[in-house]
């Protein structure tokens, strides 16, 4: 099965709307690994590892994010080094 990590940061009101918990719970749910935090410049910075079409998936979700998101624009880093990870966690 071919993996692939992507960094996905996703700007708008991002924080303190749950973001973060809604993007574990969606990749998990896609079988994803890896990790999503807070950034000091209000942004939300995952790194998701997986087959590329669920990564496709969770990135479509960034777009719409939690119910009380307010999602302006989404960057996507592909092919970064793959990682470690045996889960997805808030980190931060």
């Amino acid at each position: 099965m071919e993996l692939a990590r992507w960094r996905v940061q996703v700007f708008g009101k991002v924080q303190g709307v749950f973001f973060r918990k809604y993007a574990q719970m969606t990749a998990q749910s896609l079988g994803l690994v890896g990790f999503v935090r807070n950034q000091p410049d209000g942004s939300v910075l995952a790194e998701v590892q997986g087959p590329p079409e669920k990564l496709e998936l969770f990135v479509q979700w960034t777009h719409r994010g939690s119910p009380a998101a307010r999602v302006e624009k989404v960057e996507v880093e592909k092919n970064l080094p793959l990682g470690s990870e045996k889960e997805f966690l808030v980190t931060g």
